[in-house]
């Protein structure tokens, strides 16, 4: 058995599908506890935030550190510590705690974001470099586990508490931090490809590409576009929209997540009819409209559909950004990779950032702030149609 996973890369790319399954947990399990953490340590709201700030700032100096030193490192060490971190930190937060109060949660968050900065970072190219035919369909496959593994966190944690009791999250802590034990033992075993054919740049050779500061700006753009929307879906389903908070983060986030992985699935099965820029192009348009249907229309349907829809708009930014650069840039290795997956983090602070300060500034409107959020998928449309005439332009001299 061991023998047949060392030698197919099938199971490389079921390990990294696992991989951003460990990445959903450790990213919205402490989210869905956050109340719980209140009133049983006695913290305040302040303190209930730093925890987030704790987990992006963390997850951003991994990619940072990742992006230098990846390569040197070397992949399977990387990635098999990311997984052990990841659950350190899931089982940290069902002991320590206890033991420290407010300090035992920072420890724990601290882990388990060293272990989600990492994967994020690793995943990719390790999937990127597998022998594999269509790789875009592929990348927006193992994108989708992200999704996947949110709603089965959610639905799983709500079941769990529904049968054993909110009392007992401890309990459910451990059984999550076994998907990235498990997965840790899982990519000691199989094979990891030693990378592409093309001499690798340097940190200097990949500044000076201006290709490359495009994928980061597209990178931003698309982290924010996501976030923008999925951090503020609950609270403008419920406060704008006037539905209850149970509907709210059915129809809200849980969707939203859900179309999210959907979009990416069918991506994955249709990419060979589907060119890649022009799906891109098509999914920024969609989420354009999206956010308007969110912030100009006042009606609770229209709302939501255009909450739920945005999840499938934004769905192959990501992983679509991530295959053009490898495309474009052979030799980008990690720390493309890395430097991308940073400026995809930004984005995914700057989003929910900039729509909760105009909301703030319009009076607490949140149709306000979506309103404001429409200028990252334009963005991203008028870079991608700028990138395709250039393209054009330049076929036509020659």
């Amino acid at each position: 058995m061991t023998e047949r996973v060392r030698g197919n890369y099938a199971h490389t790319i079921y390990a990294s599908y696992i991989g951003y399954i460990t990445q959903a947990i450790v990213n919205n399990f402490a989210p869905l506890l956050f109340l719980t953490f209140a009133s049983e340590f006695g913290l305040r709201l302040e303190q209930i935030t730093i925890l987030t700030t704790l987990n992006f700032l963390v997850q951003l100096g991994a990619d940072f550190l990742m992006a230098q030193l990846g390569d040197r490192l070397g992949t399977r060490p990387c990635v098999v510590a990311a997984h052990f971190f990841a659950a350190a930190g899931l089982l940290g937060l069902a002991v320590l705690p206890s033991v420290l109060g407010y300090a035992g949660l920072l420890i724990s968050v601290f882990f388990y974001a060293c272990g989600g900065g990492i994967i994020e970072v690793l995943l990719s190219p390790i999937v990127e470099n597998c022998p594999t035919e269509r790789k875009e369909a592929v990348m927006s496959l193992l994108h989708s586990f992200y999704c996947w593994g949110h709603v089965l966190l959610v639905v799983a944690s709500t079941l769990f508490f529904t049968v054993f009791g909110i009392g007992n999250w401890r309990i459910l802590a451990c059984i999550w931090a076994l998907v990235p034990l498990f997965n840790a033992f899982y990519f000691m075993a199989v094979p990891i490809y030693p990378g592409g054919s093309h001499e690798p740049l340097s940190m200097g050779q990949l500044f000076k590409q201006k290709i490359f500061w495009f994928f980061v700006v597209v990178m931003v753009c698309a982290g924010a576009s996501e976030q923008a929307m999925s951090q503020w879906a609950s609270s403008f389903a419920e406060s704008a929209l006037g539905v209850s908070k149970t509907m709210g983060d059915l129809a809200g986030p849980c969707a939203f997540a859900l179309l999210m992985g959907t979009s990416r699935a069918l991506y994955g099965k249709f990419s060979e009819w589907l060119p890649l820029k022009g799906a891109m192009a098509g999914s920024a348009a969609l989420c354009i409209l999206c956010y308007v249907l969110a912030a100009f229309f006042g009606s609770p349907v229209l709302g939501l559909l255009g909450c739920a829809l945005c999840g499938f708009s934004v769905g192959i930014f990501w992983p679509g950004t991530f295959s053009m650069a490898a495309g474009r840039l052979p030799g980008g290795g990690t720390a493309m990779y890395g430097f991308l997956s940073l400026a995809g983090d930004l984005g995914c602070s700057a989003g929910p950032t900039l729509v909760g300060t105009v909301a703030g500034a319009a009076g607490g409107r949140l149709q306000a702030g979506l309103a404001a959020a429409i200028v990252f998928p334009a963005v991203i449309l008028f870079g991608l149609l700028f990138m395709v005439r250039r393209r054009k332009a330049g076929a036509a001299r020659e």
